[in-house]
């Protein structure tokens, strides 16, 4: 038995699992273009691939298997690392806002910017899990920053700006977790450790559309078995790119049904039509029967048409317009007359609808004479190659957090923070929560207690304390432990009126029964008579009646820097929409007043800062009631019904509040 070289640092060994086929490539880096060394393929036997995702792990493992082992006996190299990437089709897209209050005087730094953007991206992934049935865990694949706002004014960046209040919007992209874990589960299950993941849509367009030709508008679809992957590029960058879940099996579907025949054997007559004359095939009933290619190519005319409308539609939502090129890759691009047809659709001119393959040999070469590396299908296992090879140049990006193998979507800088979001962790993890206050009236005194403040987080890489806006090298060790949220404030009776309190006292006009009833957020409490002993309140109820303004709480800082860290770019460019424009000063400051009746006479209140409602606890100071020497209950309602201190008021409501006793005139 021959013996195997182990996999060196610079060897680079990518799969692509797709939907039809499984195809490998080995190869290095050679004067800042990929040599590929060795490629095979082979296509599964049962259909344990659905649109682009692994339905059966154990049989993709084992076509993998085969197709990772002739390769390692072509080199004679003991293959370990490898790269892959995910089909586009499941990826979700899904907007996140988050704010920042902040001490206006001292100037906004990266690590705070770093916190906005985190929390954004688990807001997006929260509304996510809001149109779920259950929890599933999503990982981040990248994100935009639509907007930063300060005080309500748009901002493009906020570093070293101040004020009050800092806002963030992004568009964040993720992917199931299921998606990603069939992944390494398949390849764990031969031995193999994914060293980089990346996306099909992006991998396709690393190979087909290199760097220096994305200052122009071009488009490229990569239509595969299952699922048909787009990617657009403008002014030197990837500005978005989306998916269609039809593809070549609608075709192959099509000529399934029309002519009584298995999937295996529809894919041969589909490859046939570039063949003229008559194609000969036997049916599910085991007769031989003939068809010319005419007769074929109009009886699956509708669903190509069908094919190029879905895709044009996502082109054009994308990128506004036609764009100035269209590639096509993948195996369905050979389809006789999709070209055609995508051109019509777009209204492009025939001429600039092209295979792609034509611009490989900018990133690809390879000395194997064999091999025809401009072949449109080998778009994506080639672009998986090239985009792990740019960032594989000197060592294998292999990060570990908390001891294991992190997922990474990138080969380039990645940040701490990237890292974490990238595998599972939330805004929570990274920041904690304060605990929540308690806030409640006391005989018309509204009083707030604080909840317990968070433990932060604990960051560190190869033992040292980091931020979040670090960037992480390969080989970097990564422990951390998620901040822990603060526990809510809690009091009772007893915490506020003292444990001597010998009087009635009604909670939400209700008669309390013990001292030690718990309080909940809103309640209101009446004391009817005070014992001698009891005419102060507690030191804790002082200290919540404080009348000096809250300061915002302090966010939690997770590590200080010694030096500055750069603002992170946002990982990928999607397509946004435009942001509106923020109101100007003039109709910031203006605010709204309502009025109410307050036991027949007219009261106007200015709209709250924060525009929640106001209840009708909130008028109580208003009131010529003496809540300190109170003898009896008391009579509320709004509209002449009634209600309770947590009833939501409106402009012009009339509004009782009085001793039952007495009477309004």
């Amino acid at each position: 038995m021959a013996k195997y070289k182990e996999q060196e640092k610079d060897l680079i060994f990518a799969l692509d699992i797709g939907t039809r086929s499984i195809v490998g490539v080995v190869g290095r880096l050679e004067n800042e273009r990929f040599k590929v060394l060795a490629m095979e393929s082979t296509e599964h036997n049962n259909r344990t691939m659905l649109d682009g995702q692994i339905d059966d792990i154990s049989g993709v493992a084992s076509l993998a298997g085969q197709v990772t082992q002739r390769l390692a006996s072509k080199l004679g190299v003991r293959l370990k690392r490898v790269c892959v990437a995910a089909a586009g089709r499941a990826l979700r897209t899904q907007r996140g806002s988050f704010s920042l209050e902040l001490n206006e005087k001292n100037p906004i730094t990266a690590n705070e910017i770093s916190q906005i953007e985190a929390g954004a991206v688990s807001m997006a992934e929260e509304a996510l899990q809001d149109d779920e049935t259950g929890r599933r865990q999503f990982y981040l694949v990248g994100y935009t920053v639509v907007q930063y706002r300060l005080d309500n004014y748009p901002l493009t960046t906020l570093l070293n700006h101040s004020g009050q209040r800092a806002e963030g919007d992004i568009v964040a992209t993720f992917l199931p977790g299921e998606v990603v874990e069939s992944l390494y589960a398949a390849m764990r299950e031969i031995g193999l450790q994914v060293s980089s993941i990346t996306l099909e849509p992006i991998a396709a367009m690393n190979a087909a559309i290199p760097a220096e030709l994305r200052l122009l508008n071009l488009a490229l679809v990569d239509i595969g078995a299952g699922t048909s992957d787009i990617a657009i590029c403008r002014d030197g960058s990837i500005i978005g790119y989306t998916m269609v879940t039809q593809a070549g099996d609608e075709i192959t579907e099509t000529i399934m049904r029309a002519y009584l025949v298995d999937f295996q054997t529809a894919e041969q007559m589909k490859r046939s039509l570039k063949t003229d004359g008559t194609i000969t095939f036997v049916n599910i009933l085991g007769l031989e029967e003939s068809v010319s290619a005419e007769a074929l190519f109009k009886a699956i005319e509708k669903p190509m048409e069908s094919l190029a409308e879905a895709i044009s539609q996502q082109i054009l939502a994308i990128n506004g317009n036609a764009p100035s090129a269209l590639f096509m890759a993948g195996g369905g691009s050979k389809l006789d007359g999709l070209q055609e047809k995508m051109a019509a659709c777009l209204s492009m001119d025939r001429k600039r609808v092209a295979l792609a393959g034509g611009n490989f040999s900018k990133s690809v070469f390879t000395d194997d004479e064999t091999l025809e590396l401009n072949n449109s299908e080998y778009a994506t296992p080639l672009g998986i190659a090239v985009s792990a090879g740019m960032g594989l140049l000197n060592d294998s990006y292999i990060v570990y957090l908390n001891g294991e193998r992190a997922k990474l979507f990138r080969n380039d800088a990645l940040t701490l923070g990237d890292i974490l979001l990238m595998n599972g962790y939330t805004y929570t993890d990274l920041m904690g929560r304060v605990g929540k206050s308690l806030s409640v009236t006391v005989d018309g005194k509204h009083m707030r207690f604080r909840g317990e403040p968070t433990a932060p987080a604990i960051l560190r890489i190869n033992g040292a304390d980091a931020a979040i806006t670090t960037v992480v090298h390969a080989g970097d060790r990564i422990d951390f432990t998620p901040a822990k949220s603060g526990a809510p404030a809690v009091k009772t009776l007893a915490d506020i009126l003292g444990a001597d309190y010998a009087g009635k006292v009604l909670v939400n006009n209700k008669e309390a029964t013990s001292l030690q009833t718990s309080l909940r957020y809103g309640d209101v409490v009446l004391t009817l008579g005070k014992s001698q002993s009891s005419s102060r309140p507690t030191k804790a109820a002082r200290k919540a009646e404080d009348p000096k303004p809250e300061e915002p709480p302090k966010q939690p800082e997770l590590r200080k820097q010694s030096e500055p860290q750069k603002q992170p770019e946002p990982q990928l460019q999607l397509p946004v929409q435009q942001a509106q424009p923020s109101a100007s000063p003039a109709e910031n400051t203006k605010k709204k007043e309502l009025r109410f009746f307050l036991n027949d006479s007219p009261l106007s209140l200015p709209e709250k800062e924060n525009k929640e409602p106001y209840y009708l606890m909130d008028l109580l100071e208003y009131t010529k009631i003496d809540f300190g020497n109170l003898d009896c209950p008391v009579r509320m309602t709004v509209n002449g019904a009634p209600c309770a201190f947590q009833t939501v008021l409106h402009d012009r409501d009339s509004v009782v509040i009085c001793p039952e006793e007495s009477t309004v005139k």
